[in-house]
C-alpha cells in the first residue's frame, strides 16, 4: 500500500471517484465527487486541503486506488473531513467494503509522527471505521474517541402505502389522515408534483428557495449568497445523475410547501424544505411528507431517510432513530471532545 496527499481535487476524476464510492460498504451522495469538490468551493477556499489516496500496488494491475479520505484544515492541527457538519450528514472514509482496515493501516502509517488531530464526522454506526480505528489507532500510540453527534431517524418501507398506514401507530395515523383532509378541503385542488430532469430544475429551485427564505427567520439567515451558490452549484450537478428530486405541494398554481430530497444508495433523504407561513395551519410540509413517502413506496426503495435531527414531526411518520457519531484521532494526552460544535443545517420547519 502506498499513500499520496494531495492538496486539492485536480488529479481526481469524477470516473475512478464515483466507481470507489460504489463499491463501499455504505455509499452515500454526501461522498461522491460532485458532493465533495462542490463543498470545497463553497465553504473551504481559505482552508488548507489534503485529499489522501490509497493505492494498492501489489495488484495485478498495480496502482489500484483502494481508498480516498478528504480533509480541509478546520483549525490549527485539526483536520476534518471534507463536507463538513452542516450541509453533509454521512461522511466517512471511501473504501471497498471490506478493505477498511488495510486502508486505514496504510493512512496511520502515513501520518505517523504529525502531532494533528483527524476530527471524523457523520459515521453512521455501523460504519467499519467505528469497529476498526480505534484498535490500530492505538497501536500507533494514538487516542481514539468517539462520541454521538446527532441522530437520524431511519424508516423502512414496506411493501404498501396501506402496510405503511398500518404499521403507524392508531394517533399517528389518524393525525396523519386528519391533516390530509383539512388540506384538501380548505385549498381544494392542491396538488404535489416532484420534478428530477436538469431541463425543468432551475425554475423548480428558484421556488423552493423562495418558500425556504420565508418559512421562518433562522432559514433567511442560513440561505445567504454563499449557500445559495452551493445549492445552485452541487444540485445542477447531482440531477444530471439522478440523484436529487425536488418536490412541490402546489395550490392555484401556486407552490406552498417544497423538499429537496437525496436519492441514492437505495434510499431517499429528506435534505431541506420551505413552506409558505400563510398556510402554516392546514400544515403543507406534513402532507406533502406523505405524499414523498408514498411515492418512494411505489418506486420500491427500500429506505425513508430523515437524515440529521429529531424533530418531533419525523416521528410521527414511524422512523427509527440511529445515531451519528463523530471519532477523534489525536495524539495520547490531546484527545479532547470527539462530537464538534458543528453549525445546525436549518433544514426542516416545525409544522
Amino acid at each position: 500500500m502506498k499513500v499520496q496527499a494531495r492538496p486539492g481535487f485536480d488529479a481526481f476524476a469524477e470516473g475512478p471517484w464515483n466507481a470507489l464510492v460504489s463499491r463501499a460498504a455504505a455509499p452515500s451522495v454526501f461522498l461522491t465527487w460532485q458532493w465533495q469538490i462542490g463543498w470545497a468551493r463553497a465553504f473551504a477556499a481559505e482552508c488548507p486541503l489534503r485529499v489522501l489516496s490509497v493505492y494498492d500496488d501489489a495488484g495485478p494491475g498495480g496502482d489500484e486506488l483502494v481508498g480516498l479520505l478528504p480533509l480541509f484544515e478546520e483549525t490549527p492541527g485539526v483536520w476534518c473531513p471534507i463536507g463538513g457538519g452542516d450541509v453533509s450528514d454521512y461522511l466517512d472514509l471511501i473504501a471497498p467494503a471490506g478493505r477498511e482496515r488495510e486502508v486505514w493501516a496504510a493512512l496511520l502509517e502515513w501520518r505517523r509522527g504529525r502531532a494533528e488531530t483527524w476530527a471524523l464526522r457523520g459515521l453512521r454506526p455501523e460504519s467499519p471505521t467505528l469497529a476498526v480505528l480505534p484498535e490500530l489507532a492505538a497501536a500507533h500510540g494514538l487516542a481514539a474517541t468517539a462520541e454521538v453527534e446527532e441522530r437520524c431517524p431511519v424508516l423502512p418501507l414496506p411493501e404498501s402505502w396501506d402496510a405503511y398506514l398500518a404499521g403507524l401507530s392508531g394517533k399517528d395515523r389518524h393525525e396523519l389522515r386528519r391533516k390530509m383532509r383539512k388540506l384538501e378541503n380548505e385549498l381544494p385542488g392542491v396538488k404535489a408534483r416532484s420534478v428530477a430532469e436538469p431541463e425543468a430544475w432551475d425554475a423548480a429551485l428558484d421556488e423552493f428557495l423562495q418558500l425556504h427564505r420565508i418559512s421562518r427567520v433562522g432559514k433567511a439567515r442560513f440561505m445567504d449568497e454563499r449557500m445559495d451558490r452551493f445549492f445552485r452549484g452541487v444540485f445542477e450537478e447531482l440531477v444530471r445523475f439522478g440523484w436529487v428530486r425536488l418536490w412541490l405541494l402546489e395550490w392555484q398554481s401556486q407552490p406552498v410547501a417544497a423538499f429537496i430530497c437525496l436519492e441514492f444508495g437505495g434510499m431517499v433523504g429528506l435534505y431541506n424544505s420551505g413552506f409558505d407561513p400563510a398556510h402554516a395551519k392546514v400544515a403543507p410540509g406534513i402532507v406533502l411528507l406523505a405524499h414523498v413517502i408514498r411515492d418512494a413506496i411505489e418506486r420500491k426503495i427500500p429506505v425513508f431517510d430523515f437524515l440529521r435531527g429529531e424533530e418531533p414531526y419525523k416521528y410521527s411518520f414511524g422512523p427509527t432513530p440511529r445515531d451519528l457519531l463523530a471519532l477523534r484521532v489525536a495524539p495520547r494526552g490531546e484527545e479532547g471532545s470527539a462530537a464538534p460544535a458543528a453549525t445546525r443545517r436549518v433544514g426542516h420547519p416545525t409544522w
